[in-house]
Formats: C-alpha cells, sequence, structure tokens
C-alpha cells in the first residue's frame, strides 16, 4: 500500500517545505563578493604595482619632495577611507564584468609603456591605471559603479606636470595679486601692483606658489571630495560643495595675503613670513570650518522644507472608507 505524500487539495505543502532547500542559483555565496575575492583583488593590485614599480616609487618622491605635489600622500587615505564607508555595499555586489577589469589593465600597460619614453605624467598614469583595473579584474563591475567615487579618487595620486602646474599657477598668482590689492585699497592700505608682485612702503611682495592658493585648494577639495562621498548627502548638495570648495579656499588666502602683506611694509621679513606660514594652515581649516557650517545649515533647511510635504498627518474624522 503506497500512501499519498501530501493531504488531497494541499499539494503545495511539500513544495512549499522543500523550497528553502534550494535557493536560486543568484544567491549562492559564490556568485557575490567575498573575503576571498577581495584577498586575490589585494594580490592582483600588489602585483601590478610591483611590476610597475618605478613609477610609483616616482610618485612617492615626488610627493615627499614637492609641497604642491604632496596631495598625492594624501589621496591613498582618502581612497581608502570612501570605500570604507561604503563596505556595506559589498554584500549586493556580483561577480560580474571582469573583463572590463581586463580591458582596464591592459589599457593601464599600453599607456605605462608610452609614456616611458614620451610623457613621466603617462607613466605614472599608466601605473595608476594597471592597479585599478588589477582590482576591477577582481571584484568586478558591480563594485567599480558603486565603489564609483573611490576609483575616481585615484587620480589624485597622479602628480600634476611641472608645465600643468605652470599653466594653474600664473593666473592663479596675478589673480590672487589683483584681488589683494583690490581688498588693501578698500581697506585704505595702500599697494602698488605689478603682475603678481605687490609693493608696500617699499617692499615687494610676491604672491609666487608658495601663497597662490593652489596648495590650500587642493587641500580643501580632496577633504570635501571625501565628505561630499561619505556623508548622507543630496547629489545636489555635493555638486555645490565640490564647487564651493576651490572658491571658499582662493577667498580665504586672499583674507590671509591681505595681513601678510601689510606685515611686511610694517615689520620685519621674519615676522611676515612666520605669519604667512603659519596663517596658512589656520585658513585651511577656518575655510573647511566655514563650509561645513554653511552646508549643515543649508542641508537642515532643504530638510525641513521637504519634510512637511513628505508625510502628511491624517487630518480628524479621516478614516478608511468602504
Amino acid at each position: 500500500m503506497t500512501f499519498p505524500l501530501t493531504r488531497p487539495g494541499h499539494a503545495s505543502d511539500a513544495a512549499e517545505t522543500a523550497a528553502p532547500e534550494f535557493p536560486p542559483p543568484a544567491a549562492s555565496a559564490g556568485h557575490f563578493v567575498s573575503r576571498r575575492e577581495l584577498l586575490w583583488a589585494a594580490g592582483l593590485a600588489a602585483a601590478a604595482v610591483g611590476i610597475m614599480w618605478d613609477a610609483w616609487v616616482e610618485i612617492l618622491r615626488l610627493g615627499f619632495v614637492n609641497e604642491e605635489l604632496s596631495y598625492v600622500l594624501l589621496a591613498p587615505v582618502m581612497i581608502a577611507w570612501i570605500a570604507w564607508v561604503r563596505r556595506a555595499q559589498l554584500a549586493s555586489c556580483r561577480l560580474r564584468g571582469g573583463w572590463v577589469g581586463l580591458v582596464v589593465l591592459a589599457a593601464g600597460w599600453l599607456v605605462y609603456s608610452y609614456g616611458y619614453v614620451a610623457d613621466p605624467v603617462l607613466w605614472r598614469a599608466g601605473a595608476v591605471l594597471a592597479a585599478v583595473g588589477a582590482v576591477i579584474t577582481a571584484l568586478g563591475t558591480d563594485v567599480l559603479l558603486k565603489f564609483a567615487p573611490a576609483f575616481a579618487a585615484t587620480v589624485f595620486l597622479i602628480p600634476i606636470s611641472p608645465n600643468g602646474r605652470y599653466r594653474l599657477a600664473v593666473p592663479l598668482q596675478n589673480a590672487t595679486a589683483q584681488v589683494t590689492q583690490t581688498v588693501c585699497d578698500l581697506l585704505g592700505i595702500y599697494v602698488d601692483r605689478s603682475g603678481n608682485l605687490l609693493s608696500i612702503n617699499g617692499v615687494d611682495v610676491t604672491v609666487a606658489e608658495a601663497c597662490n592658493g593652489m596648495r590650500m585648494v587642493l587641500t580643501l577639495f580632496l577633504v570635501c571630495y571625501v565628505v561630499a562621498f561619505t556623508l548622507p548627502l543630496r547629489a545636489g548638495l555635493r555638486i555645490l560643495l565640490l564647487v564651493a570648495a576651490p572658491v571658499v579656499a582662493i577667498i580665504s588666502n586672499v583674507v590671509r595675503l591681505v595681513p601678510t602683506v601689510w606685515l611686511f611694509g610694517h615689520t620685519s621679513a621674519t615676522t611676515a613670513e612666520r605669519f604667512h606660514d603659519v596663517s596658512g594652515w589656520v585658513m585651511t581649516v577656518a575655510a573647511f570650518l566655514v563650509l561645513m557650517t554653511s552646508f549643515r545649515s543649508l542641508q537642515r533647511l532643504t530638510d525641513s522644507a521637504a519634510r512637511p510635504g513628505s508625510v502628511r498627518a491624517p487630518a480628524d474624522g479621516d478614516g478608511d472608507q468602504d
């Protein structure tokens, strides 16, 4: 005698009971990024760095030797921090599209090889691109998309060429000198200007690389970039923060230069230079605090403006109607 496995009229009971024992293939752990893939990505990236070690040594050397390029030393910290804040998204990243990483890796090798004989900037950029391609090869395109801000920040690992830095520095020096002269005139401080050269009480003050604001602009932009992609901000506020960062940095640099120029004309050069060096870091921190306070206030205003329209409390007498 045989017995039915289910009661009549309840044939679905067995299916419901057996279903959890057979999860769909897409839900299996092997199809998603795990610790094994992270170790594999770290190994491939280390291999790419090792093969192109000469370019990475040059990147580090430039970061330590040239203060204008010291941002490359801050870049690994900001990349790691952005990735760490977004680490929870790894659980939803599927292992697919690794071939894209192979394409990026090959492109990095070509750029590295061409730059070795033609352009040092491309040489160093190729090394960075190859390391990025190695990580994408191991983790796939889901990680590339969900961690896009961290991957985009790898561009800060590439030192600017002297020619490119010169093209940015000269217009910035002239503009900074002109604005500083205008502010001094408004404050009743007579200052003569010729290009990026300011003269006060017969003392010449040159607005050079050390005080053109580029260092402050880069530092503040990098810090604001990290803030923009680690805090839960709306897309519009993120863009506004990144655009406002260099503007606030330039304004803060002018605020620093006005008393510096006055000190050069009325005190010793040692006192003025000491004030110039210390005030650079002070104004960078002050600019960041002002920027963050303003954006926090703006975020509260936008949140409070959106909140009343998003949820409406039921009025008295409202209820479900049949």
